[in-house]
C-alpha cells in the first residue's frame, strides 16, 4: 500500500469524523489530492474517555488535543483537525496552528420538546450541559433550571432530551449542520442573546511549526476572515487565561472592512455578568483582542476570582 501524501489526525466521534472529511474534501478540491492521498487517522483522547465530570474538574481543554498533539511531534501524522473552541490558548512549542476552514454559523442552538425557547421550558426544568458557558447563560434567562451534566457526542446528548431524561439542552448549530441534524433545534439563539464560545463554529488546522510541505499543501484551504476573527478572539481568551473553569462568550466577524468583537464574562450561576463591544482594524485583529480581555478583565475580576 503506498504512503498516504498526508496523514490527518482527528478524533473519532461521529462530529470530528465530518470535519475531518471536510479538511479532507478540501484537499483533493482546492490542492488536487485524490481522496485516497490524505489518510485519516482516528485518534482517541483523554477528552473522549471521560464522560462523568466536567473538563474544569479533569484538566481542561487540553484534554481533547494531548493525544493528537503528541502524535504531531511524534511524526505519526502531518496534521490534525480540531474545533476550534476545544484548543487551548497555547500549543506546544513545536505547534501552530496554520489555519481555519471557512467558519460555519457561529450561533448555538436551543434543544427542547414541546417548545422553542427558554421561556416555553416548564417550571424547574432540567438543563443539561457540560459548558459553563451555556450553563450561565441558560441560567441568566431562567434562574429556575436545574442544572445537571450532559456530556458525550451530539448524538447521546440529542437522545437525552428527547427520551426525556432532560427538557433542555444547548448545542452547536455548527455541529448540528455538519452532521445533518439541524432540524433537531427547536430554535436558533442569535448570538445577541446568546454569545457563543470563542472559536464556534471553526474547524482549526494544526501542524508542526516549520513544516512547509504540509504548510504548502493546507494553504488554499485557509480563510483568511476567520484567520482575523479567531485571531481576536483566542487573544482575548488568552488574556482572560480562559480555560473550563470561568462562563466566557467571545465571538468577532468582519464588516466591510472592520472588525466587530463582543465579548462577556458570567458568574456560574449567571447573575453577574460582564461585557462590552469593541471595533477595530482588521489588520490589528490581535492588539483588539488583548485590549478587549483587558478590558473586561479589569471589571470582571471578582466574578473570575469566584469561578
Amino acid at each position: 500500500m503506498a504512503t498516504p501524501y498526508l496523514r490527518l489526525g482527528a478524533r473519532g466521534s461521529p462530529l470530528a469524523l465530518a470535519q475531518a472529511g471536510e479538511a479532507r474534501a478540501g484537499l483533493a478540491g482546492a490542492a488536487g489530492l485524490d481522496a485516497v492521498d490524505v489518510e485519516i487517522v482516528v485518534i482517541r483522547t483523554s477528552g473522549d474517555l471521560i464522560v462523568d465530570r466536567p473538563l474544569s474538574e479533569a484538566g481542561g481543554k487540553g484534554l481533547f488535543t494531548k493525544e493528537l498533539d503528541e502524535a504531531l511531534i511524534a511524526g505519526a501524522i502531518d496534521f490534525a483537525v480540531h474545533s476550534a473552541k476545544d484548543l487551548p490558548t497555547a500549543l506546544p512549542d513545536q505547534l501552530e496552528i496554520a489555519g481555519y476552514l471557512e467558519r460555519e454559523d457561529a450561533r448555538d442552538a436551543l434543544i427542547c420538546v414541546g417548545g422553542a425557547s427558554f421561556a416555553a421550558l416548564p417550571p424547574n426544568a432540567r438543563f443539561g450541559s457540560a459548558s459553563l458557558r451555556r450553563r450561565a447563560m441558560a441560567l441568566r434567562r431562567r434562574p429556575d433550571l436545574r442544572v445537571e451534566l450532559l456530556r458525550g457526542n451530539v448524538e447521546t446528548r440529542l437522545r437525552k432530551v428527547t427520551s426525556g431524561q432532560l427538557d433542555a439542552t444547548v448545542l452547536a448549530l455548527a455541529g448540528l449542520k455538519r452532521l445533518g441534524l439541524e432540524e433537531r433545534a427547536a430554535a436558533i439563539l442569535s448570538v445577541d442573546e446568546f454569545l457563543p464560545a470563542v472559536g464556534q463554529g471553526a474547524i482549526a488546522l494544526v501542524a508542526r511549526r516549520g513544516d512547509s510541505r504540509v504548510a504548502a499543501a493546507l494553504a488554499p484551504l485557509l480563510n483568511a476572515a476567520t484567520g482575523v476573527a479567531l485571531a481576536a478572539e483566542r487573544a482575548f481568551l488568552g488574556i482572560l487565561d480562559g480555560s473550563c473553569r470561568t462562563p466566557i462568550g467571545g465571538h468577532a466577524r468582519l464588516v466591510d472592512g472592520r472588525l466587530l468583537f463582543r465579548g462577556l464574562v458570567l458568574s456560574p450561576d449567571g447573575r453577574e455578568a460582564v461585557e462590552a463591544s469593541f471595533e477595530g482594524s482588521a489588520e490589528l485583529a490581535e492588539q483588539l483582542g488583548v485590549e478587549a480581555g483587558s478590558e473586561i478583565r479589569s471589571r470582571a475580576l471578582a466574578i473570575m476570582a469566584a469561578a
